[in-house]
């Protein structure tokens, strides 16, 4: 579900959000337009406005976990768990962690991946959110789901910051709802 069809259509924070993300063509391959939100953490109220959007959307749903995918969702993972007084557990890749980890392999495109978390860091029963920057496959929030089931988590729902409206993988979500804020850009006026 997108934002703007969940009450914030007429939110000039998400055309400031969408507006703040740098479209990189042909990264890191040719046909790909690369979604940089590196541009959106440099202009401070888009970051915020991202941020709030999403704690004011999970403020009061007794969520305790906040799972941020790597690397993205480590930047606005903690500060989302901080502000609805939730911990924050990194879904990190492999060999990321040290100590005891449980990992879940997920399938790419091209090729494998894998995602681990560290043992003991979700509870049975804890409520959990998962949250990325992008969504175009659904593979990398799948195999998140997997992991934190495994551990015990109920998973309430993942978001991300940009989605694709037809996400090709929505089914491997299991049924799990998908917030997303944008949709990606195709063009880019700068650089």
């Amino acid at each position: 579900m997108f934002a703007a069809e969940n009450g914030l259509k007429s939110d000039p924070r998400l055309q400031g959000i969408s507006e703040a993300i740098r479209v990189v063509p042909h990264f890191p391959k040719q046909g790909i337009m690369f979604q940089d939100i590196t541009t959106l953490l440099l202009d401070h109220k888009a970051f915020k406005d991202t941020v709030d959007i999403f704690v004011d959307r999970y403020r009061g749903m007794n969520i305790s976990v906040v799972a941020g995918v790597e690397a993205r969702g480590f930047v606005f993972g903690p500060a989302i768990a901080l502000a609805i007084g939730a911990k924050f557990v990194p879904l990190r890749k492999p060999r990321k962690l040290p100590g005891k980890v449980i990992s879940e392999a997920y399938e790419l495109e091209y090729g494998t991946d894998c995602l681990e978390i560290h043992v003991g860091a979700v509870q049975p029963g804890e409520r959990a959110i998962v949250i990325d920057d992008l969504v175009a496959t659904g593979g990398t929030l799948s195999a998140a789901i997997r992991l934190l089931e495994r551990v015990g988590a109920e998973v309430i729902e993942c978001a991300c910051v940009i989605g694709v409206r037809e996400v090709k993988g929505q089914c491997r979500l299991n049924g799990k709802p998908l917030y997303i804020l944008v949709e990606p850009r195709q063009i880019d006026n700068c650089c």
